[in-house]
């Protein structure tokens, strides 16, 4: 097996509010269908659906692997996010003994953790 990509497929209560969240993050959206996306940014992509289920949303979690989590977390955060989208949630940057991260709720709930790995 040599694999080439990983891509979720994410769950969406507010389709059109959701695409424009994650483009906002920076995502590049090309649309499939009236009713699934897929979002790029260099090497990640996931897909983006109009479907709700309460338990699947709730309990989805995405890692992200970034660079450089301070860096990403000011870029964040200038986004002023929170006003535009009053259901996204973003918590501060946690250090642990593996690394540093910070966690993103999108409109829906779904939970983004976006971190580091100590080197």
């Amino acid at each position: 097996m040599n694999p080439i990509s990983i891509r979720p497929f994410i769950g969406s209560k507010d389709f059109n509010l959701c695409r424009e969240f994650y483009k906002d993050l920076g995502f590049e959206e090309h649309i499939i269908s009236p009713q699934l996306s897929v979002f790029h940014y260099r090497g990640i992509s996931f897909y983006l659906q109009n479907a709700y289920v309460k338990d699947w949303v709730d309990n989805t979690m995405v890692f992200v692997e970034v660079e450089n989590v301070e860096l990403f977390w000011n870029k964040l955060s200038a986004l002023d996010l929170l006003n535009k989208y009053p259901d996204a949630r973003i918590e501060p940057i946690k250090t642990l003994d593996w690394g540093s991260e910070f966690f993103v709720h999108d409109p829906s709930g779904i939970l983004w953790h976006f971190g580091s790995f100590k080197k």
